[in-house]
């Protein structure tokens, strides 16, 4: 009997896996972080530092504004410090010619004025810096400037300043020589004077802090000088300052 021929194996599929092949191991990918929003990543330190630091200058300068506040309110309230009153007590013009010459009118004048200066303070007492002092007539003719030493007035003190000017073979206008002559022989002449000073308080021989303090005194005719009367001076405020 003739044998039969053999089957031809048969073809596995394409993808075909034996159940009983050791399997591969799996590789997984690599975990990602989770991403944060911005409000959860965690802040640097020195953020952090800078604005403890901020907060920290923010209370003191607050905490030291309060203090200097409380002790300019203890110190108002036991000294009750006031400026100094002045008062422009005299003025005297021993020298006063106004010459015309061919090449002009020329003023030759001197002044002698008197200061009254009062310290109404009962617990403090007062210094002065240097004072510069400007004498014009009718507001704008120079009769002469003097700078004046600084000086210390005790308690509910009264001082007399007195200021000597002079000028010499000083031009003017023609118009304005006649109108100074005939002011001056007529003493209606107007004449003004105006001073810049510091003020300042002194508490136990400590100097406390100074103010600019600029004083107008005059505006009045010398007639009404002459009849004895003490016309109170100005006083404008300037400028607070720290002394030296």
């Amino acid at each position: 009997m003739a044998e039969q021929p053999l089957k031809p194996p048969l073809q596995k599929p394409p993808g075909y896996r034996d159940p009983a092949a050791p399997g591969k191991p799996v590789v997984r990918p690599p975990q990602r972080k989770p991403v944060l929003p911005a409000s959860f990543q965690p802040r640097k330190k020195r953020r952090n530092w800078c604005r403890t630091c901020c907060c920290f200058l923010v209370v003191f300068f607050i905490l030291l504004s309060l203090a200097v506040a409380i002790a300019g309110g203890i110190f108002y309230l036991w000294f009750e410090p006031k400026l100094p009153v002045f008062h422009l007590q005299s003025l005297r013009i021993p020298r006063f010619n106004v010459t015309v010459k061919p090449d002009g009118t020329y003023l030759d004048a001197g002044t002698v004025v008197r200061i009254e200066v009062k310290n109404p303070n009962g617990k403090l007492e007062l210094y002065y810096g240097g004072t510069h002092v400007d004498v014009t007539a009718w507001g704008d003719t120079e009769l002469g400037t003097k700078d004046v030493g600084g000086f210390t007035q005790g308690k509910g003190n009264t001082t007399s300043l007195k200021v000597e000017t002079t000028v010499k073979n000083q031009l003017v206008d023609d118009g304005i020589g006649r109108r100074l002559k005939n002011g001056y022989k007529s003493k209606e002449l107007v004449v003004n004077i105006e001073g810049k000073t510091h003020v300042g308080y002194i508490v136990q021989g400590v100097k406390i802090g100074t103010a600019e303090v600029g004083v107008f005194c005059g505006g009045v005719s010398l007639k009404k000088l002459d009849s004895g009367d003490m016309p109170k001076c100005s006083l404008d405020l300037l400028q607070w300052y720290h002394p030296h």
